[in-house]
């Protein structure tokens, strides 16, 4: 449950003003060691994606994604470069489309240098009943949420070996953990996730790449704002976490620079969970 953008507007449970809750960046750390690393993030154009690339850029990182929404991605980088950080690179793609994903990442490797941080963050959470999941769909579900994981690794591997130094991150989901229904296959795959970065973690670290697996609570983007928050949601919220505050994609983000960052240069094959203590 982690796609699309902030909704700058709402209230959190506590009262709070979203716009409030999320501070400025200047309160956060800075890590000097992202400053002028490369990263690739799939699924950028919106929501945590979106705000992925913009804390990127802020961190001094050169930046490029991509994001089958051509529009929005193209908005995202002129954003971000009118606030003066470096200019991202966007490239529309489908990560279904495997020989594109990986096209775009060489791509972005010549533009920008060599690519050391990944992050696999595209998928699409659309709730299907059990009886509507045909073999079309369930493929397209796998296809969409876990499949582009181990082939954008697989693209970015080589030149983070010879960079002697890598940061994997993949998304991961709450939903694999907790009582949700009409997800079938999208469940599936994010619970795939967390073995995948087992495994990919033991296979590339002895060339010093990390993989590890954020795994976001239910995160106040526009796309669950306008689809699933519901008052019956805002219970659930409200009764299962730990802290009273609504999760929004700065939450989720801050976690990620770590991960990307050399201060947790000794972490790897974990999940690092961004809930409100839900699990």
């Amino acid at each position: 449950m982690t796609d699309a953008a902030i909704d700058t507007a709402g209230m959190d449970a506590a009262g709070v003003d979203a716009a409030t809750a999320a501070q400025s960046a200047s309160a956060f750390a800075r890590y000097p060691s992202l400053d002028g690393q490369v990263a690739f993030v799939s699924g950028g154009a919106s929501g945590l994606g979106a705000e992925f690339v913009r804390q990127f850029a802020a961190q001094g990182v050169r930046v490029a994604f991509v994001d089958i929404d051509a529009d929005a991605g193209h908005a995202l980088a002129d954003e971000i470069t009118r606030a003066g950080h470096p200019s991202p690179l966007f490239a529309p793609c489908d990560v279904r489309d495997i020989p594109a994903l990986q096209a775009a990442i060489a791509t972005s490797a010549s533009a920008l240098g060599a690519i050391t941080i990944l992050v696999n963050n595209a998928a699409n959470d659309t709730r299907h009943r059990v009886d509507e999941v045909g073999l079309e769909l369930w493929d397209a579900q796998m296809a969409v949420n876990v499949r582009h994981h181990f082939f954008a690794t697989q693209a970015v591997a080589p030149m983070m070996r010879a960079a002697g130094r890598g940061s994997v991150i993949n998304l991961g989901s709450i939903s694999a953990h907790i009582d949700l229904l009409d997800l079938p296959g999208y469940i599936t795959a994010k619970a795939g996730i967390e073995g995948l970065t087992r495994t990919l973690a033991r296979e590339l670290g002895p060339d010093r790449i990390r993989v590890n697996c954020v795994i976001p609570g239910w995160i106040m983007t526009q796309r669950q704002l306008d689809n699933w928050v519901t008052p019956e949601a805002e219970e659930s919220i409200a009764r299962n976490q730990c802290l009273p505050q609504k999760l929004y994609p700065e939450d989720v983000a801050r976690m990620v620079l770590w991960l990307a960052a050399e201060d947790s240069r000794s972490c790897t094959g974990q999940r690092w969970i961004v809930d409100g203590g839900w699990m």
